[in-house]
């Protein structure tokens, strides 16, 4: 996504403070997102198992996916970065594997426990 939306231009235009704000900011999305992807891989059957930490990390992920995914169809027109093929393929995929995900911890939320 940075390369594609030429992120680097675009930040070294900005005053060095808001710059390394930026990237701050954008590291710790990473960091979450690559975390919840660890959680959600090593702990499944914790998370399916439906105790009350269980319960309360999918509610949690429920909300976030949701809202990832309407700020996604409708906050950001990211159209004109969509330049090729491959890239909206790309962007297709990943929102279909944000709603996977979705609906995997509304399951693991609403079954949680049950045989």
């Amino acid at each position: 996504m940075p390369r594609a939306v030429k992120l680097h231009e675009h930040l070294a235009k900005l005053p060095p403070f808001i710059r390394r704000l930026f990237l701050v900011y954008f590291g710790f999305i990473a960091m979450l997102l690559v975390g919840f992807g660890i959680i959600t891989f090593f702990c499944a059957n914790e998370l399916a198992a439906g105790g009350p930490l269980a319960r309360a990390v999918c509610a949690f992920l429920i909300v976030f996916w949701t809202v990832r995914l309407v700020v996604a169809a409708f906050v950001f027109d990211v159209r004109p970065y969509l330049t090729n093929w491959i890239l909206r393929v790309g962007y297709q995929a990943t929102n279909l594997v944000f709603l996977y995900l979705l609906a995997v911890y509304v399951l693991a939320f609403w079954k949680g426990g049950a045989p």
